[in-house]
């Protein structure tokens, strides 16, 4: 795999399509209204230009106004953002969105990136048996899904429920 294109999903145009038809009845209500339909144009504009492409050599990311290529020497780390977005951080701590870049495409993006970067793997332990139970020598046991627990109060064991409140003369 030589490049790599990430994008937003296009799916996302339909939202621009009902902007359309939602921004048509108030844009013939008043002469000069007819300006709103700008809206979901530059959002559909928005959605086909967000891009970020990466090769073996570069990271591209193109934004709705400009482009900022990066080369792989350049980039110190990769960062999560919130949402779950990628960045990545560059040697001078500047740190470079890529859109359309998720977490779930991180292993993707390792693999274009001929091995500067890895995935992080989990690591699974197995849990410690107890040899002697809680501390008070009792076996600690969990119960199932769906089961209560020994001694649970339910709503008809003695409490009041909202049904029965409003029966009640």
């Amino acid at each position: 795999m030589d490049k790599l294109v990430f994008r937003i999903p296009a799916v996302a145009l339909l939202a621009s399509g009902v902007g359309l038809i939602c921004v048509t009845p108030v844009a013939f209500a008043v002469p000069g209204l007819q300006v709103l339909y700008v809206l979901p144009l530059a959002f559909a504009a928005w959605v086909v230009r967000l891009r970020t492409t990466v090769t073996r050599e570069r990271i591209v990311a193109r934004g709705a106004f400009g482009s900022k290529t990066v080369a792989w020497d350049d980039v110190k780390a990769v960062k999560l953002s919130e949402k779950s977005w990628l960045s990545v951080v560059l040697a001078d701590d500047e740190l470079i969105p890529l859109p359309g870049v998720r977490m779930m495409h991180l292993p993707a993006l390792a693999a274009v990136s001929g091995g500067r970067i890895t995935v992080p793997a989990v690591e699974v332990r197995e849990p410690v048996a107890d040899e002697g139970g809680g501390e008070d020598g009792a076996a600690d046991t969990a119960a199932e899904p769906g089961e209560a627990e020994a001694g649970a109060e339910t709503p008809t064991d003695g409490a009041d429920t909202d049904r029965e409140r409003s029966e009640r003369p």
